[in-house]
C-alpha cells in the first residue's frame, strides 16, 4: 500500500470512528428528549450546502458559518465552535479524499506537510495559544499581501511565474513543512488554515491546483479529532451536525467539480481573491477592540 492509499485509509479511519461517536451521542440525547429545537431544518440545509460549497473552493467555511449562526440565531453563541468543528467534519473529509484522489501532487510532499499540520495542532497549541492574537494576525495579513503582491506581478507578466510544479523538494519542502506545522498550530487561535496555506504554497512555486489536497487533507486530518471532543463535552448543536454534515458533503461534492473544470489561469486569480480577502478580513481583526 502506498503513502496515498495510506493517507485515505487514516482520513476513512477517523471518518468512521467520528460517526460512530456522533451517532451514538445523537441516539442518547434522543431518547431523552435532549435534542436542540432552534434553527429550522431548511435553514440548516441550505447553510451546510452553501458554506461547505464555499469552503471546496478554498474561501473558508467557519467565518461564513459562524455570521449565519449569529445573523439568523441557528446556535446558541456557547456551541458555535463546537457545532463548527462536527458539522463540517465530514464535508472536510470528503472534499480532501476526493482531492487527494484526484489532483497529481507529490506524495513526499503531501504526506510530510500532513503530518506537520497535526504536530503543529498537537505540539503547538500550547505554545501559539499564549501568543497574542492581533500580531499574529496582523503578521499573517502582511505576508499574504506580500504574497498577492508577487501574484498579480506574474500574472500581469511583470515577472516570471513559477507556480507550475506539483511538489516541492529541498529548502522548499523545508520551509513548507515548517509553515504547516505553524498553520496547523495557529488553527488553536481560530484562524483558517486554507488562504496562509494557498499563499505559501503558491509563494514556493506550486500549482494553484496542487494546493487544493494539502490544505484540504490538512484540515480533514484534524477534524475528527476535534470534533470527537466537542461530543464528548456535549458541546454542539447535535441537531444543526446532522442536517450540515448531509447538505455539505453534496455541496462539497458539487464544487469540487466545478473546481476541476476551472482553467488553471481562471483557478489562479480565484485564489489571489481568497487571498486578498482573508489578508483583509485579518487586517481588520488585528485592528477591531476586543470587548
Amino acid at each position: 500500500m502506498d503513502s496515498i492509499n495510506v493517507l485515505l485509509f487514516i482520513l476513512f479511519v477517523g471518518a468512521i470512528v467520528f460517526i460512530v461517536y456522533f451517532v451514538k451521542d445523537y441516539r442518547v440525547a434522543q431518547m431523552k428528549g435532549t435534542l436542540e429545537a432552534e434553527g429550522s431544518a431548511m435553514a440548516f440545509s441550505l447553510t451546510g450546502f452553501f458554506v461547505c460549497f464555499c469552503d471546496a473552493l478554498g474561501l473558508g467555511g467557519f467565518a461564513p458559518m459562524t455570521a449565519i449562526f449569529k445573523h439568523f440565531k441557528l446556535v446558541k453563541d456557547r456551541v458555535i465552535p463546537g457545532t463548527l468543528n462536527t458539522g463540517m467534519c465530514i464535508p472536510e473529509v470528503v472534499v480532501a479524499f476526493i482531492f487527494i484522489k484526484t489532483v497529481a501532487v507529490d506524495p513526499l510532499t503531501l504526506v510530510s506537510m500532513l503530518i506537520a499540520a497535526v504536530l503543529g495542532g498537537i505540539l503547538g497549541s500550547g505554545i501559539v495559544s499564549k501568543l497574542d492574537e492581533k500580531k499574529v494576525q496582523l503578521g499573517l495579513a502582511t505576508a499574504m499581501i506580500l504574497v498577492l503582491v508577487i501574484m498579480l506581478a506574474g500574472q500581469l507578466g511583470l515577472m516570471p511565474s513559477e507556480g507550475t510544479k506539483t511538489g516541492l523538494t529541498g529548502v522548499k519542502l523545508v520551509v513548507a513543512v515548517i509553515g504547516n506545522f505553524v498553520l496547523g498550530a495557529l488553527m488553536t487561535l481560530g484562524i483558517g488554515l486554507y488562504a496562509p496555506c494557498m499563499a505559501m504554497l503558491y509563494a514556493l512555486g506550486l500549482s494553484p491546483l496542487a494546493a487544493f489536497p494539502i490544505m484540504m487533507g490538512s484540515c480533514a486530518v484534524l477534524m475528527p479529532a476535534s470534533g470527537i471532543r466537542f461530543i464528548k463535552e456535549g458541546a454542539y448543536n447535535r441537531r444543526g451536525t446532522l442536517i450540515i454534515a448531509i447538505t455539505g458533503a453534496f455541496g462539497v461534492i458539487v464544487a469540487v467539480f466545478l473546481v476541476k473544470s476551472l482553467p488553471l489561469n481562471a483557478l489562479t486569480w480565484l485564489v489571489m481573491g481568497v487571498i486578498g480577502y482573508t489578508a483583509i478580513k485579518l487586517f481588520l481583526s488585528s485592528k477591531s477592540i476586543s470587548r
